[in-house]
C-alpha cells in the first residue's frame, strides 16, 4: 500500500484519476493538475480534502509544469485530449498535449533525484485498426498519415518512447500504461457505455455506427486503478509498458448496447447510422505481462460493472 507519499498527478480531475484520489488520498499528499476540461473530481466530494491541492494549469506551460510538481515522489501523467470526435475536432491541439506536454513533464522529473515513479498513461489505439489479443511486444502500428483520426494514438506512441528513453538515458523509473476501454460510474467525456447508459435512462435511442460489429474489451475503473497502484509499488514495472483491460469482458458494441438497455429495464430501442469515419475492428489485449510482472487481475465482471454503473447514473444523471 502506498503511504507517505507526495503524489502529482496531471489530468487528475478526470474519470481515471478521480478513482486514484479515492485510493490514495487517506494516506498521501495528492496534487492534482488539470485544466478542468472535463472534471469528474467534482462527483468524489474530495475537493476539500485536507490531503488534496488543486493547481489549474495546462501541460503546455513548462514553468508551471516544473514550479508546481514540487517535492512530488510519484507522478502520474494522465493529461490528454481524448474521444475520437475531440481528436477529429483538434488534432494539433491533440498531438501539442502528447507530445509537448509529455515532454515538459518528463523534463521536469528527470532533474528531481526523489521521483520514485513516473507512470505514463498511453493508449490501447497504437495497435491501429486491428488488435486481437495483442502483447505490448507486438508492432504498433497506428494508422495513415493525414487521417485525424490517428494523431491521438501516434503522439501517445511517441510519448512513450520519449518515456522509455529517459528511464534508458537518465534513469527516470518510468512506466507505460496502455488502458483497454476504460469504464464505470462519473465517467466524464463520450465513451459507448457513458453515451449507452445516458439514452437508455433516459429512454431515447441507442444509436450504433456501421453496424455496431465492432469489439471491445470492457475495463472497470475499480481494476485500472488496482493496476496503477500496483505500477507504483512494484520495481519490477520500471522501464516497462503494460497493457491494462479485462479479455473476459469481450463483446460487440451491438451486443453492448443490448446488455445496457436489458440491465437497466429500458425501453430504449436500438438503431444503426452510418459514419464516414475509420473505426477499430476489434481492441482486444493480452494482459499476461500485467498478470506475472505486477500481479493484476481485473475482478469486475460486465455484467456487475454495468449494474454499478447504471445505479450510479440513475442517481445522479440531472446533475
Amino acid at each position: 500500500m502506498i503511504k507517505g507519499s507526495s503524489i502529482f498527478m496531471t489530468g487528475g480531475a478526470g474519470f481515471i484519476g478521480s478513482a486514484l484520489i479515492r485510493r490514495l488520498i487517506e494516506n498521501n499528499r495528492v496534487t492534482v493538475y488539470d485544466n478542468l476540461h472535463r472534471d469528474a473530481l467534482k462527483h468524489t466530494g474530495l475537493a476539500e480534502h485536507p490531503n488534496l491541492k488543486f493547481v489549474h494549469g495546462d501541460v503546455l506551460d513548462a514553468a508551471s509544469v516544473d514550479r508546481s510538481i514540487g517535492d512530488s515522489d510519484i507522478v502520474v501523467h494522465l493529461a490528454a485530449i481524448a474521444g475520437v470526435d475531440t481528436v477529429l475536432s483538434m488534432p494539433v491541439r491533440t498531438m501539442e498535449v502528447a507530445l509537448i506536454g509529455s515532454y515538459n513533464m518528463l523534463k521536469a522529473c528527470a532533474g528531481r533525484k526523489g521521483i520514485k515513479r513516473f507512470i505514463d498513461f498511453s493508449t490501447s489505439e497504437v495497435y491501429g485498426a486491428v488488435a486481437r489479443d495483442v502483447k505490448e511486444s507486438d508492432a504498433t502500428p497506428v494508422g495513415a498519415v493525414g487521417e485525424a483520426r490517428w494523431t491521438y494514438a501516434v503522439s501517445k506512441l511517441a510519448a512513450e518512447h520519449l518515456a522509455f528513453s529517459y528511464y534508458l538515458q537518465q534513469k527516470l523509473p518510468a512506466v507505460s500504461i496502455r488502458p483497454f476501454n476504460i469504464f464505470g460510474p462519473m465517467q466524464v467525456g463520450i465513451g459507448a457505455i457513458h453515451l449507452f447508459v445516458k439514452s437508455a435512462l433516459k429512454g431515447e435511442t441507442l444509436r450504433l455506427n456501421n453496424g455496431g460489429s465492432q469489439v471491445r474489451s470492457w475495463c472497470y475503473i475499480d481494476d485500472i486503478a488496482d493496476a496503477v497502484l500496483l505500477c507504483m509499488e512494484k520495481e519490477a514495472a520500471v522501464g516497462e509498458a503494460f497493457n491494462i483491460g479485462n479479455p473476459r469482458n469481450t463483446l460487440s458494441i451491438k451486443e453492448l448496447a443490448g446488455m445496457v438497455v436489458r440491465i437497466s429495464g429500458s425501453s430504449s430501442g436500438i438503431v444503426d447510422e452510418k459514419k464516414d469515419a475509420p473505426d477499430v475492428e476489434i481492441r482486444c489485449p493480452d494482459i499476461s505481462k500485467a498478470e506475472r510482472i505486477l500481479g493484476f487481475s481485473p475482478k469486475v465482471g460486465l455484467e456487475e460493472g454495468l449494474k454499478r454503473t447504471i445505479d450510479w447514473y440513475r442517481e445522479n444523471l440531472n446533475g
